[in-house]
């Protein structure tokens, strides 16, 4: 037995000792491969893309150039008014709707037999089965128009929405529409003054919407119009000053069933009507006081999309049971308004109590004696829940003695209307001074509009945002001045893309960027905002995407030292070094950013931008005749950046036609002289460059001069490239593995070849329109332009691609010009290679020569990359695997594939981690939808299952029907429209807001290479490391025969979530960073007539309707 086991072990360490003499790799053998394949890789490099042509071609016009220092100061004053002059024009266009609106109402008398035919914008163009229009439903001219996104729009005309819960030929509608005729002239009238106008409307308080320009409204899949246009942020924030809401829901045993599902829904429709301006907390009561959120305790929390979200969620869970005890919670929610006032929080305007119940029966007078006579500064409405009508007067005493609103709510159906009423009331201050005050919203994305969706793929995230203007329209008649009518609001849309075109993309330098923040510190345009994330293949909104605070996009700023300076309006500067990334986070950089900020005039934003320190703050500008510039621009392989703006086409209808190339080339032709382009002759005037023809000297300064005579000069430099690229194609032939050359400049101007084909290339969408990461756009630079600036000029930097499951390799470099000791970036130029060059390359460099003497050497010699014994990667400097044997594995992170050197490489400092922070996330919740199926324990409950739902529904339609609203013909679609949109399930979200965490990795250009060995159990893997000369990528050699999986787990660059402990949690929700409140606040007025506090509504009941809502609740709680 002894000897077996001795023999086993001296068999084990003879296999032990081979297998040592075999992990040695010499790393000059290693260093050999790298250097003689650099040598290869930048001869392709530089022979195909042309780079030492472009350079050369620099720095021979580098004495008609001047690298020009960017003031950050003056430019952000110079954006800032330029913005301000634009928003200004738009609340011009919306005040002379607002004068249109009241003059209109003021000379109308109300008909309440007035027959008036209206274009309904669900109804135009369909006709009956005769051909023949339907009513309200005539015929309206559409066509396509590139302004308005493509839609077909009527630019002749408005037409009107009314959602299906309004009545559309009710008198009140009829009159209310009749009188906004007269807003047609003035929309078509603001279009023409400013063709950069898009959708202009007026919100009726009737519940109508008027749209310019006209559209066809498309109902939902239940032919429901469910938009409302007294719910969206515009009309709210218009029609009302800010707010402090405290909503009291009563939770006790009488609210069970339909009472508390319309309870809900109230309270989710109230909180729908408050914005970011406005404070709100909810209490639920029965014989004790139970704040939804226990977090928000005594407190007032902002109104913002998050915390809306959040009590809707709370809501969702109450449960009915116990005794209405009204008079505590009262106390309550008066404490807590008189606190806030007291203390300088919340809105410090307009303060309310909602009341949520199905009757009060206790003594609350004293309440009120206590704390709101006589000055009655906090308003109480009441939401009298239910058919019962026995506790009505005393609910209605509640609100006509505190300066409320009395409404009964007996179906889902009511919720919208009732809720609504109280805006009015709150707004009547406001209408009796005639404050005109004008507003804007926070940044939304409308996606009720047609197409919308389409372009979550074409355009950046954070522009497709809009912002609203608009100004509340009241009723200017004397006699019905103490009432305070709000007549509704009036407003347009404003791209947040149109707004950030003011601040050219190529003045902030590659990596800089222009944004804006509101007053409460959120972001309404960002290139690092994010309101769309991936659910499958569908793009979807975020919840919280309009309330992304700027410190969550620049976290680097911990001390909140820029946002709360933005916040307050103040002009300023800021240095941070930041840690930022590009290719979706994956590649970190190191920054040096400088922020100049200042506020917008007139209007609740401020406006900041960054220049990077170093080439960031350098631009250079040459001298060039137009005539030379003309000729290079019209090369084939020549294009312009299609988002920025060298001319203004979409000021004349005739000129939308025209791409931005196109125009640049018709308007210095002198073709199209009425195009708004700036003649690159007044570009800097003071510098005396420009050599301009007599036709440019008639030209006017207009448009953007210096973008449009840097791309002339830019088309000059770069024009030998095209002859170059063309004779490599016609005389040298080119390799097959080289596909693209390409070069960028900042003025926008690309060169592309394609050295093959459409149909044997491999990166077929590579620098083709639908490639945005990879074009200039008005969001960012191109990758390649950016990872090559952060890079050496004249090293390559190269980087693995993956596009939809093709992979190839892109190269890129930047340029340099030069001038009284000033080096400015001038461009970038590149390459695009297959994988199959670089495996067919490689394999044959890394490798020893057959005859070498291996007569000494104890290992594998001749040593290869192709041995099986040996696992050899390319991987660039931010840890992905470029080349591997494995092609499946290029693309990934090298730790991932071998966890065990990487983690060797970053202990001993070849790679750096970088840890990086997203604050937009979205995470899965980590539990599944929620079901109120149980098990099938019996045939009998199944059935006994099924007959529950047959009477559960039964009693839900009898309880929403309503006898006394048959006389209305519509009376049908609205019951539908009203329980379809209002009581609908939702579907639980799988996933929500969070915060993550991540690494990115460096590696550290000063070690050159570096080897080591890693025990791993019974095996020691060695490996080498050496850099690859003159470019960002190391070659990495490994001993494949040692698996240390088992040892060393893979290094991921997984997201991982920031788990927060209650307390934390509880903090962040309701912290209160610096905001800066709205100027205006309208909330008492002496002549406000406060007796209009509502009345019950007339009820209709129906015995037979009775008694089988009676049995079926017998039946209910018998099954129960």
């Amino acid at each position: 037995m002894g000897v077996g086991n001795t023999l086993r072990i001296l068999g084990f360490l003879c296999l032990w000792v081979t297998a040592e003499a075999q992990m040695k790799i010499p790393p000059e053998t290693v260093q050999q491969w790298a250097s003689s394949f650099s040598v290869q890789l930048e001869e392709l490099s530089t022979k195909y893309s042309g780079s030492l042509i472009l350079q050369k071609k620099l720095r021979d016009v580098e004495s008609i150039i001047k690298v020009v220092d960017l003031d950050g100061e003056d430019l952000v004053m110079d954006f800032a008014e330029e913005i301000e002059r634009m928003l200004w024009s738009k609340m011009k266009s919306v005040k002379r709707l607002a004068e249109s609106a009241e003059d209109a109402d003021m000379y109308h008398e109300f008909n309440a037999s007035l027959q008036f035919d209206y274009y309904n914008s669900m109804l135009i163009n369909t006709a009956d089965e005769n051909g023949n229009f339907i009513e309200l439903g005539g015929e309206f001219l559409l066509e396509e128009n590139e302004h308005f996104n493509k839609l077909l729009v009527n630019t002749q005309l408005s037409n009107i929405q009314v959602p299906t819960n309004v009545y559309n030929k009710d008198p009140t509608i009829l009159n209310a529409i009749y009188n906004s005729e007269a807003l047609n002239e003035v929309f078509m009238s603001n279009f023409q003054k400013d063709p950069t106008l898009t959708w202009q409307y007026f919100g009726s308080s009737t519940g109508f919407f008027r749209i310019y320009p006209g559209i066809k409204w498309t109902p939902d899949s239940n032919g429901v119009v469910a938009y409302d246009c007294r719910n969206r942020n515009w009309y709210i924030q218009a029609a009302t000053s800010p707010k402090d809401i405290i909503i009291m829901v009563d939770i006790s045993g009488s609210m069970k069933g339909l009472k508390i599902t319309i309870a809900k829904h109230t309270i989710n429709t109230i909180l729908d009507t408050l914005g970011e301006n406005d404070f709100v907390n909810v209490i639920a009561y029965t014989d004790y006081i139970r704040y939804v959120e226990p977090c928000f305790k005594g407190t007032l929390v902002q109104a913002d999309l998050d915390n809306r979200e959040h009590f809707k969620i709370l809501v969702e869970e109450l449960l009915v049971k116990g005794e209405a005890k009204i008079k505590e919670a009262l106390k309550e929610s008066f404490k807590i308004l008189n606190e806030a006032r007291a203390n300088g929080l919340g809105s410090m305007c307009n303060q309310a109590i909602m009341v949520i119940t199905d009757g009060a029966m206790e003594d609350f007078e004293s309440v009120f004696e206590d704390f709101n006579w006589p000055e009655r500064r906090v308003r109480v409405f009441t939401y009298l829940i239910g058919r019962e009508m026995t506790f009505a007067q005393n609910t209605k005493w509640i609100a006509c003695n505190n300066k409320g609103y009395y409404t009964h709510i007996s179906t889902l159906a009511d919720v919208q209307e009732n809720v609504m009423e109280y805006l009015h009331v709150l707004s009547r201050p406001m209408v009796i001074n005639h404050d005109h005050d004008i507003i804007w919203t926070e940044a939304y994305m409308d996606t009720v509009l047609p197409n919308t969706k389409e372009l979550f793929s074409t355009k950046a995230q954070s522009l497709l945002l809009m912002t609203s203007v608009a100004m509340p329209v009241f009723s200017k008649k004397k006699e019905t001045l103490s009432h305070g009518i709000l007549l509704g609001v009036v407003g347009s849309d404003i791209p947040l893309m149109e707004v950030m075109k003011l601040a050219p993309r190529y003045m902030l330098g590659t990596h800089g960027y222009a944004f804006l923040l509101t007053n409460n510190g959120y972001i309404l345009a960002h290139p690092d905002l994010r309101p769309l994330y991936k659910d499958g293949n569908k793009m979807k909104l975020k919840p919280n995407y309009n309330s992304v605070d700027l410190s969550e996009v620049e976290w680097e700023d911990t001390e909140d030292r820029l946002r709360t300076a933005m916040v307050k309006g103040e002009t300023g500067t800021l240095t941070l070094n930041i840690r930022a990334s590009v290719d979706n986070g994956k590649r970190p950089l190191y920054l040096i950013n400088e922020y100049f900020y200042t506020n917008i005039d007139e209007t609740p934003f401020s406006f900041g931008m960054v220049l990077t320190k170093g080439h960031g703050k350098l631009m250079f500008v040459g001298n060039v005749s137009v005539e030379e510039g003309l000729h290079d621009m019209t090369s084939p392989d020549l294009t312009i950046a299609s988002e920025w703006t060298y001319c203004e086409t979409d000021i004349d209808p005739a000129h939308r036609k025209y791409s931005q190339l196109q125009a640049a080339i018709r308007y210095l032709l002198g073709k199209e002289p009425d195009l708004e382009c700036k003649n690159p002759c007044c570009y800097l005037s003071r510098l005396n460059w420009l050599v301009c023809s007599p036709v440019n000297e008639l030209i006017g300064c207009l448009g953007d001069e210096v973008l449009l005579q840097q791309m002339l000069f830019d088309a000059v430099v770069t024009a030998p490239l095209e002859a170059y690229w063309n004779t490599l194609m016609l005389n040298d032939g080119v390799d097959s593995g080289v596909e693209t050359a390409f070069l960028g400049t900042r003025s926008g101007l690309m060169r592309v070849i394609r050295f093959a084909g459409v149909d044997t290339r491999t990166a077929k969408r590579f620098l083709t329109e639908s490639d945005k990461e990879n074009l200039f756009t008005i969001d960012h630079f191109p990758l390649w332009y950016r990872l090559a600036v952060e890079n050496p000029p004249g090293s390559f930097y190269y980087y693995p691609v993956t596009d939809k499951g093709m992979k190839f390799v892109v190269g890129t470099t930047a340029v340099t010009v030069t001038s009284k000791g000033k080096t400015a970036i001038a461009g970038a130029i590149g390459l695009q290679i297959t994988l199959d060059w670089l495996e067919r390359k490689f394999w044959a460099t890394a490798k020893q020569p057959d005859d070498t003497d291996c007569s000494d050497v104890e290992t594998i010699c001749p040593l290869s990359c192709d041995n099986p014994d040996l696992n050899c990667f390319l991987v660039d400097n931010n840890g992905f695997i470029m080349l591997s044997k494995d092609r499946k594995e290029v693309g990934r992170f090298f730790g991932e594939v071998d966890g065990s050197v990487m983690a060797s490489l970053i202990k001993m400092g070849t790679f750096k981690k970088v840890s990086l922070f997203d604050y937009q996330a979205m995470c899965k919740t980590g539990h599944h939808h929620s079901s109120s199926a149980r098990p099938l324990l019996s045939p009998f409950y199944g059935m006994a299952a099924l007959i529950r739902w047959f009477f559960s529904n039964i009693l839900m339609f009898l309880l929403d029907f309503n006898l006394c609203g048959l006389w209305h013909s519509d009376y049908f679609v609205d019951a539908k429209a009203g329980y379809h949109t209002s009581h609908k399930q939702k579907k639980v979200e799988a996933v929500q807001p969070c915060d993550t965490a991540y690494p990115g990795y460096l590696y550290d250009q000063t070690v050159r290479e570096t080897n080591s060995l890693i025990k791993c159990g019974r095996c020691q893997k060695v490996f080498v490391v050496q850099q690859v000369p003159n470019s960002n990528l190391v070659l990495v050699v490994t001993q494949s025969s040692c698996d240390c999986s088992n040892q060393y787990g893979s290094i991921r660059l997984d997201p991982r979530e920031i788990k927060y402990n209650a307390t934390v949690k509880c903090n962040r929700m309701k912290s209160q960073k610096v905001r800066r409140r709205p100027e205006s606040c309208h909330a008492y007025h002496p002549k406000e007539n406060a007796k209009d506090c509502g009345g019950a509504a007339s009820i209709c009941l129906s015995p037979t309707i009775f008694t089988a809502s009676l049995l079926i609740s017998l039946v209910l709680r018998w099954w129960h």
